[in-house]
């Protein structure tokens, strides 16, 4: 498959961002890692192997991004505070300089579907939450959409604003609203094996239930783990089924 790599100096972050993409056609499929992982973790794990029949067919255009999560959420040495500035930042990297590349990319009118898997699965719902005018839905893979579970104690206003399970049930934006209800592709996936929770797709599912947004909850049997074999299962099926 066609692979392309490109990086810049993120104004947003004040470093250089790497971006690699494969493929040449079709939605656009972005990916956020895991934890404190890189842009070419889903690479590593040998899921753009299980992905390539779709990204050779021009099904999809696969992007992929660094996290910065080492340096926000997953420093413990760095105050809550500034773990929230750092964060925020992230999230206006994504919507100012990703989203515009993509774009110039591919075109303007192609659909942008964001994806990750456990803490990757948490940043792309509550970034697409938080802009459903530039994002067009979401593929969460074992998330957990309470941030509050990776600040170890810390709550302020940036928690709240950047943890779906929390704004989300209070959210009375009617514009932001029915823009979220227009998508086609919320996908909340779960196993239910070791190091999975259910519940908390299960819960989340249930505000969006409670919203009048239209999502899909996939929970998978006790068979499937908290693990790479899953999300290479989980991934493809999908972008056979539903897209």
């Amino acid at each position: 498959m066609k692979r392309e790599l490109n990086s810049w100096f993120s104004p947003a972050l004040q470093k250089d961002m790497p971006i690699v993409s494969y493929g040449d056609y079709g939605f656009a499929l972005l990916l956020v890692p895991t934890a404190a992982a890189d842009y070419l973790e889903y690479e590593r794990f040998q899921l753009m192997e299980t992905l390539a029949p779709y990204i050779n067919s021009g099904k999809v255009r696969v992007f992929s991004i660094n996290s910065i999560n080492n340096e926000s959420w997953l420093n413990k040495e760095m105050a809550g505070a500034h773990q929230a500035i750092r964060h925020n930042q992230f999230n206006e990297y994504v919507y100012n300089e990703v989203v515009p590349f993509i774009k110039n990319a591919t075109s303007q009118e192609t659909p942008i579907i964001l994806c990750g898997a456990s803490f990757g699965a948490l940043h792309s719902m509550n970034l697409f939450m938080k802009r459903p005018d530039l994002i067009d839905g979401v593929i969460a893979m074992s998330g957990v959409y309470d941030l509050s579970e990776y600040t170890n104690g810390y709550y302020d206003n940036e928690v709240y604003f950047n943890s779906p399970f929390h704004y989300l049930s209070n959210l009375t934006d009617h514009n932001i609203l029915e823009q979220i209800r227009k998508s086609k592709h919320i996908h909340v996936l779960t196993g239910g094996g070791d190091y999975e929770d259910p519940d908390a797709s299960r819960k989340f599912a249930g505000i969006m239930y409670d919203k009048g947004i239209t999502y899909e909850l996939d929970v998978w049997g006790k068979e499937w783990k908290h693990d790479w074999p899953t999300w290479r299962a989980m991934l493809p099926l999908y972008l056979e089924t539903r897209f």
